[in-house]
């Protein structure tokens, strides 16, 4: 039920990347960021000196910096320690406990850490939108695009990618600042996301995209 212990690995290159269905481009004045479970709960599996964890979050401060100083949209996922078992449902089934209601597991990492006026919802479940208000907001905001990065690739930044498209929100995954349990999950995620629901993009690319 533990976490496993992740094995370094390289992350993919633009010339890796599987080649989406969906033609979409973020635009500026429609995408908001989310910065997917980056707690030290979850980072602690990771070696943090080295590939995929740190140039992913190299990559998450690219992508913050870039987002708020252009007034794009900025929002967290963060569980809570000590869930009640009946909160927590089925996911204690596969998962266990979870964390605990300790800085060191619930903290968000600092250096990608919430600045003021970044919005930080209660994560429930895989997807950010369940339980949430993650939508509302974002449509309060004018927003229907969304890009994902965070951990992990092959779960809840999966999940949150399909949920968005079924909400006919455009869905994109940061395919460099995100890390998984090993190349093969990191894969599986962006091809998976790539024939379904969205599409994989690379830091360097995104930047150039919406610069």
């Amino acid at each position: 039920m533990a976490l496993p212990k992740i094995q370094p690995y390289p992350l993919p290159t633009q010339a890796e990347l599987p080649t989406p269905r969906g033609a979409w481009q973020p635009q500026t004045e429609r995408v908001a960021l989310l910065v997917h479970d980056m707690q030290r709960y979850f980072l602690a599996a990771f070696a943090p000196d080295a590939a995929p964890l740190a140039p992913a979050v190299a990559n998450i401060a690219r992508l913050l910096a870039h987002c708020r100083a252009r007034g794009i949209p900025v929002f967290y996922t963060a569980q809570r320690g000590n869930q009640d078992r009946r909160d927590r449902g089925l996911q204690a089934d596969l998962w266990g406990p979870g964390m605990s209601a300790t800085e060191e597991h619930e903290t968000i990492v600092e250096a990608v850490a919430p600045a003021p006026g970044d919005h930080v919802l209660v994560k429930h479940r895989y997807s950010a939108f369940q339980r949430s208000n993650l939508e509302t907001m974002m449509r309060a905001r004018g927003r229907d695009q969304l890009l994902v990065t965070g951990v992990y690739a092959h779960i809840g930044c999966t999940a949150t990618v399909a949920e968005g498209f079924q909400r006919d929100i455009e869905s994109f995954i940061a395919a460099d600042a995100v890390a998984d349990f090993s190349r093969a999950d990191h894969d599986f995620a962006l091809h998976w996301i790539a024939r379904t629901c969205g599409v994989p993009m690379t830091t360097d690319h995104l930047l150039e995209t919406l610069a």
